[in-house]
């Protein structure tokens, strides 16, 4: 069951992807952060088709993949490296005179941007990616510790400054704001999906919280003392670090049950820890 819904996820992540491609960067003939990109700035030099040329291109990255980024992530790369050429062989082959869904190069640029992301985006948190500029998207990762999105931003420039060899200024300008805009994007939809907060609490009655946090989130926190300024009470403060869901439940007990309690929030991007407990989850000590 779990290896089927893993395929499942990197064969729609791949279809959204070369959706993307075929309806709105192939028409609009911009080079955005892909390999496929490059594919058709090639497609003007070689007698191949973008989907022929996204195969080869992929071929020779993958064997980098494998080297740097390990086993598991070179299988999944295989399988979504395979699949997207032939997803776009497919469109093509259905849709052989298609132009433009949008008719507009700038439209045809965002909804790729928009559309490809979300593609990448499940590929991503899936350990696998669609191949070709992706592989060295996530080798900067891995190595260099730069944000996906950012890293794709900066693997895709130069595709995207070398479509002036082959069209109008218009065309490259769109290439290199729809290389960086795609970063920002794809970043939004990795990180936002599954960022976490840091919620401070100061109240009267923080062994209740606590026990909340404890027992019905079932994660960890962390208690200081604190002295309050003005009436230099000492109180305790609960640092606590919750998921989304997590945080809507305690902000809603909080609000509910302690509604004088002092709550400052923030976003967590990264947290790395080994739990020291079976039963309950970040307990920093």
């Amino acid at each position: 069951m779990k290896q089927a819904k893993e395929i499942f996820f990197l064969t729609l992540g791949t279809f959204i992807t070369a959706a993307a491609v075929f309806f709105f960067l192939v028409p609009s003939h911009c080079s955005v952060s892909s390999i496929s990109g490059l594919a058709i700035l090639l497609s003007n030099v070689f007698p191949l088709s973008v989907a022929q040329l996204t195969m080869i291109l992929n071929v020779a990255l993958l064997i980098v993949g494998f080297l740097l980024c390990g086993g598991e992530f070179g299988i999944k790369t295989v399988y979504t490296s395979i699949l997207l050429p032939l997803f776009i062989g497919l469109f093509e082959i259905l849709l052989p005179n298609y132009k433009s869904l949008t008719g507009d190069m700038t439209l045809d640029v965002v909804c790729y941007i928009f559309t490809v992301s979300i593609g990448l985006a499940i590929l991503f948190t899936r350990n696998a990616s669609s191949g070709g500029l992706d592989i060295v998207a996530k080798v900067l990762n891995k190595y260099l510790n730069i944000e996906l999105g950012k890293a794709m931003s900066a693997a895709g420039m130069c595709i995207a400054l070398s479509s002036a060899f082959f069209y109008d200024s218009k065309t490259v300008v769109l290439s290199v704001l729809g290389t960086y805009l795609n970063g920002i994007v794809l970043d939004h939809f990795i990180f936002d999906q599954s960022v976490k907060r840091r919620v401070c609490i100061v109240s009267e009655k923080s062994e209740e919280i606590r026990n909340f946090i404890l027992k019905e989130l079932h994660s960890g926190a962390s208690i200081y003392q604190c002295i309050g300024a003005l009436h230099m009470k000492p109180q305790n403060e609960i640092i606590t670090i919750v998921s989304k869901s997590e945080y809507q439940k305690l902000m809603a007990y909080i609000q509910k049950n302690h509604p004088t309690a002092f709550v400052t929030v923030y976003k967590v991007n990264d947290m790395r820890y080994i739990p020291k407990s079976p039963t309950y989850g970040n307990d920093a000590n």
